[in-house]
């Protein structure tokens, strides 16, 4: 295109706190509809909310990630509109003093390369609204989610590419789990996306009109509406129309978009300072101390796994991808002394066994002990890397301990040389058309004698062990 995309996100996260934002309903996912609720959270006449601590820390501690300034004093307003799904007609949120500001995340620059930041505008507070289901010519309500506590951070418009909105929007997440303040279930709706997209002439310095789509909740969906929003605008700008301010409703299956309403600005919410909730002051020792309590962030751990623990660059992107992998390797990295190995097994036989079974990492249900163990034994030589294989699987599907599973079922290794020197002298005595053919210079010939031991050996040898015997036979044989 000879337009440039300029795009901001605007992202929602639920909070992983037991209760809502100003009641003491529960805030857990799934429960039966509107058995969550009270005259709190659905905006009864002279229901008072009160604000709960622990979104306060939360806040506070995804703004100190962000790299945010973390305002002092913080308040919260009401925000007029009359949505079916929030009973009260406004909603609690902060618009004039949000809680933090003036952040960035670091991002891959797809357009001029090296990194860039995408500035934060701001983070706030604020509550959740119902959910609509649609059920032929009715509509029902579920007022489960309402005062859910929510984050809204909110970039600047530095994003120009698809590619890059599908980054900040994913070490987003990965902060917000790594903070430990949402588990960002994108599938459960704790994690969603407002993308605003405009276009503008190839190097022109006047912003073009923005539309918005919202609540878009995959990587991949992001991505796709980045793309196909730039597209539509830019097509129409070329055959003489021109673009309107408007939200649109993203639809992933179509891959298309389609207009809502006239987008809204903050004037016709109508602002005005919520009356019910005195302003928060936030004091610096209380700042210092959440501080003194942040997790190595995600950018810091594949630092540290690179330079201090020899894995890949590649192999700490795919570890720092999920929180459970985080877990499960540095656990079993503890176990073995060995990095490498325990990011080798992972990435490897653990993830086949994920895809295999269709489970997510933080679903996963066996030990990392288990997988220590596994890893270990085979370090020592005490079972072949198929046995290895096997047996984790057994751990992974059906939580088996190893090392009881290996005795049970006789699958340590053969470390009796003298066993395995004669089972190779007997293999290669019996099998001379192989022997020929090996001393005639075909290779290949003694992976067959090296197969044929290890079958007479029960698979409880080391390869290397019979493949070492072996040669020294032909060797004797050839001289």
């Amino acid at each position: 295109m000879n337009y440039d995309i300029v795009c901001g996100l605007e992202i929602h996260t639920e909070l992983m706190t037991d209760t809502k934002i100003f009641c003491s309903c529960s805030t857990r996912f799934g429960g039966a509809v509107n058995t969550q609720c009270c005259e709190i959270c659905t905006g009864m006449p002279g229901a008072m909310p009160s604000l709960n601590k622990k979104v306060v820390e939360f806040a506070v501690r995804t703004g100190l990630a962000l790299n945010c300034d973390i305002n002092l004093l913080t308040k919260f307003d009401r925000k007029n509109y009359f949505y079916p799904d929030l009973p009260k007609a406004y909603q609690i949120s902060q618009l004039y003093l949000p809680i933090c500001q003036n952040g960035y995340i670091e991002i891959n620059d797809s357009i001029h390369g090296g990194k860039k930041r995408v500035r934060i505008h701001e983070l706030h507070m604020e509550e959740d609204a119902g959910k609509l289901l649609h059920d032929g010519e009715k509509t029902l309500i579920n007022y489960n989610r309402c005062g859910v506590p929510l984050l809204e951070i909110v970039s600047e418009p530095d994003i120009n590419s698809p590619e890059e909105a599908a980054e900040f929007a994913e070490k987003l997440r990965d902060i917000l789990r790594f903070c430990g303040v949402s588990d960002c279930k994108m599938q459960e709706g704790s994690l969603r996306a407002d993308v605003n997209v405009s276009v503008k002439p190839h190097g022109a310095e006047a912003l073009g009109t923005r539309t918005e789509m919202k609540n878009i909740n995959s990587f991949k969906a992001i991505k796709n509406a980045v793309l196909h929003e730039a597209k539509r605008q830019a097509a129409l700008i070329e055959s003489g129309g021109t673009v309107v301010q408007q939200t649109r409703r993203w639809d992933d299956r179509e891959n298309t978009s389609y207009e809502m309403r006239v987008k809204e600005n903050a004037e016709h919410y109508r602002y005005f300072p919520e009356p019910d909730i005195p302003p928060l002051v936030i004091s610096q020792e209380y700042i210092d101390l959440i501080k003194s309590t942040m997790p190595e962030l995600p950018d810091e751990k594949k630092s540290r796994y690179v330079n201090e623990l020899g894995v890949t660059q590649y192999d700490a992107e795919v570890l720092c991808s999920d929180l459970a992998l985080v877990r499960l390797f540095e656990k079993t990295a503890a176990l073995t002394n060995s990095p490498k190995d325990s990011a080798n097994w992972i990435l490897g036989e653990v993830m086949r066994l994920l895809s295999a079974t269709a489970t997510l990492p933080e679903d996963m249900s066996f030990r990392a002990e288990s997988l220590a163990e596994v890893i270990n034994l085979l370090n020592e030589k005490r079972i072949t890397r198929e046995t290895a294989k096997a047996v984790f699987e057994k751990a992974f599907l059906n939580g088996v301990i190893p090392s009881e599973y290996i005795k049970q079922n006789h699958l340590e290794l053969q470390n009796d040389a003298g066993e395995i020197a004669r089972v190779a002298a007997e293999v290669v005595e019996n099998n001379p058309k192989a022997v020929g053919e090996y001393l005639a210079g075909k290779e290949k010939a003694i992976g067959f004698l090296i197969g044929q031991a290890m079958k007479r050996l029960g698979g409880k040898a080391s390869p290397n062990d019979v493949a070492e015997y072996i040669r020294k036979k032909l060797s004797e044989i050839d001289s």
